[in-house]
């Protein structure tokens, strides 16, 4: 199983090297941390994204700017992957899209829809997740108060069966031109539930970026520190 899922690792990453070119237009953050913002990978862009997290869980997302303002993503993640375990195990794929329906003007703010599957904090025993995905959402972005500093915030509903409303509000501020500071406060329906994030992200080229994060801050042994890579090409 292991040999599967690294195989898939290495073929995704191969697969993007093999049509990479230097990124010729903007390397656009979908993300915050958690929360997405309203800005969408070019055509003929593609992500490879990693994230290692609580209990040697590592996540790898993928994703394509198929046409003009639509992405679509699929993800992987393995349980117990990163140390000494024996006893790895593939969690179940998810899949995110995303189409941005207005860039945003002078007044308004760009406003993309989408669905993200992802889910993080598996638990072997119960076999349940700590965070629930952040299903189908709406999100609004655009820069506040002074330059470099960008705002996201919107609502989403986890489960359509519970038809629970969670809202999200998170922001990237970028104070040097290789850095940046990113602060969100995730899945607000309940004080207990809610999640308050903390990190900061690294260009180390114009197309890969590090970050570091602190995910339920104030949530004693809930916290969850995490590393992500992002690489952003052409193809």
């Amino acid at each position: 199983m292991l040999k599967k899922v690294l195989s898939f690792f290495v073929l995704s990453l191969l697969t993007l090297c093999a049509f990479a070119q230097e990124s010729a237009s903007f390397n656009p953050e979908t993300l915050i941390i958690d929360v997405p913002t309203a800005a969408v990978l070019d055509k003929y862009q593609a992500s490879l994204m990693t994230r290692t997290y609580a209990n040697g869980s590592v996540m790898e997302s993928l994703d394509f700017g198929v046409i003009p303002q639509v992405n679509i993503g699929l993800s992987l993640a393995v349980y117990e992957l990163v140390g000494n375990s024996d006893d790895i195990k593939v969690l179940d794929p998810d899949f995110q899209v995303k189409w941005k329906l207005y860039d945003g003007s002078l007044y308004l703010p760009a406003i993309a829809i989408g669905y993200d599957g992802r889910r993080y904090g598996y638990d072997r025993r119960s076999k349940e997740y700590m965070d629930d995905r952040k299903g189908g959402y709406i999100t609004f972005s655009r820069e506040i108060f002074t330059p470099g500093l960008d705002a996201s915030a919107g609502v989403n509903l986890s489960d359509f069966d519970r038809h629970d409303v969670y809202f999200f509000a998170g922001a990237a501020w970028q104070i040097k031109e290789w850095a940046a500071l990113l602060a969100e406060w995730d899945n607000i329906n309940n004080m207990r539930d809610s999640r308050l994030n903390l990190g900061a992200r690294f260009a180390v080229t114009p197309s890969l970026s590090l970050s570091g994060a602190v995910r339920r801050i104030g949530r004693g042994d809930e916290n969850e520190r995490i590393l992500q890579l992002r690489y952003v090409t052409n193809f």
